[in-house]
């Protein structure tokens, strides 16, 4: 199983400094690459400085410029906001400039806020129309000559330009849950990504489930890879396990927040959270948290990775978005790299 870290800039407070956040998302990426992961992905948000990061492939470029070895992979772009042939294109230009080193992840958004701002009247099953019509064009400008006529773009004769320097274009993922979705991924020649947020391990199984019987259903397909991202933690203690949990629950409080879209945002941040808002949360706590995310000392998050190989998984990709302090984030990715990652090698 290959190992990978999924992160972006996260500015939880009026005082936090995006330049010194930008610098410390390099860092983590530098720590990634230096310590033998497979990837760094990134992924597409639009005026929330919840998650920053308005085109992926911005820094994707950049962190390209300070990393040696890891894959490039967007986690995801929102493709409701894109056009195919825009999209074809820079993601081609990207793949150029980073060395063919560009793998595409591409999803339907999950954010009624940006929905509202960047697409008036979209709603979710919209938007995945959109994805499943924008996907096969994109793989088709790649090839060239390619013509649409969609329920949503449709265009005459055109090829991307430039063209991708890898030979049929960068691998492209799909963020799937439901079986359509799997389906989707697969029938398409696509890779897909999975992530169960908060629900834990029987979330987990259900998704490879999912993922198996997609290929099972088109199995004249070349079996596709499947990646697991969850929120990690590495601790250095009991102790600090308990603290891990408390500080992911309260970021998914604020995930919620942002989620149900019902609180005041103002200058991009979201109106504070009470604690006893937090206490009082109806299925987010600091157990359950510790119970249905990767958090543990380092034999206890090799003992759950190893369940997740068995279960067919390609690439663990370490979400390390917490709202943690960046000493904390580095320390468990150090941690990740150093006492985790060799029990798979």
């Amino acid at each position: 199983m290959k190992f990978s870290l999924f992160a972006h800039m996260e500015r939880i407070s009026a005082a936090d400094d995006q330049k010194q956040l930008y610098d410390e998302f390099i860092q983590l990426c530098k720590i990634a690459d230096d310590g033998g992961m497979h990837a760094v992905w990134t992924g597409e948000h639009h005026g929330m400085n919840f998650t920053i990061s308005p085109n992926p492939f911005l820094n994707l470029i950049d962190v390209a410029r300070h990393t040696r070895n890891v894959r490039l992979g967007t986690g995801t772009v929102i493709a409701p906001f894109w056009h195919p042939i825009r999209l074809a294109g820079e993601a081609a230009m990207t793949d150029i400039i980073t060395n063919g080193r560009l793998d595409l992840g591409i999803a339907r958004g999950a954010y009624s806020f940006e929905y509202e701002r960047m697409m008036p009247g979209m709603d979710a099953w919209e938007a995945g129309q959109r994805m499943r019509e924008l996907i096969p064009a994109v793989q088709g400008l790649w090839q060239g000559d390619y013509a649409q006529e969609g329920e949503f773009h449709s265009f005459p004769k055109a090829t991307s330009s430039p063209k991708p320097l890898q030979e049929n274009g960068p691998p492209v993922w799909v963020a799937a849950r439901d079986p359509n979705s799997h389906e989707f991924a697969v029938a398409n020649g696509c890779n897909v990504q999975v992530t169960p947020l908060w629900k834990g391990d029987e979330e987990i199984a259900d998704l490879m489930g999912k993922f198996n019987d997609a290929c099972a259903k088109h199995s004249d397909v070349p079996r596709p890879r499947i990646m697991l991202l969850q929120h990690t933690y590495v601790a250095d203690s009991a102790a600090d396990v308990k603290r891990g949990a408390e500080e992911l629950n309260r970021f998914y409080c604020y995930f919620g927040a942002w989620f149900m879209n019902q609180r005041d945002v103002s200058q991009g941040l979201i109106d504070p959270l009470s604690d006893e808002e937090i206490a009082a949360h109806p299925f987010y706590s600091p157990e359950a948290m510790e119970r249905d995310l990767v958090i543990g000392e380092p034999a206890a998050v090799i003992e759950r990775l190893k369940k997740y190989e068995a279960l067919g998984y390609d690439e663990y990709s370490f979400w390390i978005d917490s709202s943690m302090s960046f000493e904390r984030k580095k320390a468990s990715l150090e941690r990740f790299i150093a006492q985790v990652m060799p029990a798979f090698q």
